[in-house]
């Protein structure tokens, strides 16, 4: 009886290739296997991905007198008379140039100038601390040292002479935090007189693209005292940044645009309440890498045109600038050029 049951009674199934369960209470037909069924579960990459795009901290903004930098490096830079540039690095730490000008409108000059660098790094190309100094053929000096005393606190101290004369010297201290960046900067302060200048900046990131600060400037003498105060904002896209500054001493907005690889453009406006005066201003930085060319351009509304135009003599260590600005409301013209060697 018990062998015929056993004939009688059908063959498990198969166990499935995939080896997927079969759920309970179905029946599977003899020679046929249910295929494997994914658990609605979110994936642990999934999440963690979205827990870590919400803990991402905010950047920091950098320096408060960094806001307008990348407008301003698309603008060309005003060059008269003939310029040569001799610089010589000595070590990895020691640099030493020389400088020449000779021009048609003032004195011509001659400035030697030296560059020391640290062994420690903080960064992938910072190294402090940084001893930087220049002097000219009348005795006036030019110096400054930048140190990074801890992690997040930096320090600079800059002395200028004029014909061994000190003219002036201040002392700088910046904090930068993980969203935020504090400065403050004492310049020319006299005990004996009681006058000096305090400046004070601070800068804050909102959003990863966002950041808002402010400037305070103070200024005091014998009998005379001031504060101005101005607040900034600045929004960071993909391929541009924007910048607004407003205070009580007028107002200054800029726009910076990376077209592409090769193309720059930079808009600026500047309005100053004490001197009543507007202005406004284009300009565009065009890069050819592949002829090592640069050539930069700006014109604005007082009807200002000036351009730059840089060639690098590769693999010579060489370069030449040739520089032309016209004033049309004054009928004046402008033109430099520029040797550099090193």
């Amino acid at each position: 009886m018990g062998s015929v049951l056993a004939a009688s009674s059908p063959n498990p199934p198969p166990p499935t290739s995939s080896g997927a369960a079969t759920a309970p209470g179905l029946m599977v037909p003899p020679g046929f296997g249910m295929p494997p069924v994914s658990p609605v579960i979110p994936s642990p990459g999934a999440s963690s991905g979205q827990q870590q795009e919400a803990e991402t901290p905010l950047p920091n903004p950098g320096a408060f007198e960094e806001c307008h930098r990348k407008c301003k490096e698309v603008f060309p830079l005003q060059m008269e008379g003939v310029r040569l540039s001799v610089n010589k690095g000595l070590s990895n730490h020691f640099q030493v140039s020389h400088n020449v000008l000779l021009s048609t409108m003032g004195d011509s000059s001659y400035k030697f100038g030296a560059t020391y660098v640290g062994t420690k790094q903080t960064g992938p190309a910072e190294f402090f601390p940084v001893m930087v100094g220049d002097m000219d053929n009348s005795g006036s000096l030019n110096s400054q040292i930048i140190h990074q005393l801890t992690d997040r606190i930096r320090s600079k101290v800059a002395f200028q002479t004029q014909q061994q004369k000190f003219v002036n010297w201040q002392v700088d201290a910046e904090f930068r935090g993980d969203d935020c960046t504090a400065a403050i900067t004492l310049g020319n302060p006299d005990v004996l007189v009681g006058s000096g200048i305090v400046v004070a900046h601070y800068l804050q990131s909102i959003t990863p693209a966002l950041a808002l600060g402010g400037e305070l400037v103070y200024h005091h003498r014998p009998g005379e005292e001031g504060a101005v105060m101005s607040l900034a904002g600045r929004y960071t896209g993909s391929n541009y940044i924007a910048t607004l500054t407003l205070g009580s001493a007028g107002a200054h907005a800029s726009y910076y645009h990376k077209a592409n690889d090769q193309l720059q453009v930079g808009v600026e406006f500047e309005a100053s309440t004490r001197m009543q005066d507007t202005s406004m201003s284009f300009g565009y930085h065009l890069d050819v890498p592949k002829a090592n060319l640069q050539f930069k351009g700006s014109v604005d509304s007082n009807w200002i045109v000036g351009a730059t135009l840089e060639k690098k003599l590769v693999p010579l260590p060489l370069s030449l600038a040739l520089c032309a600005f016209l004033n049309h409301q004054k009928n004046k013209f402008q033109c430099g050029f520029g040797v550099t060697i090193g």
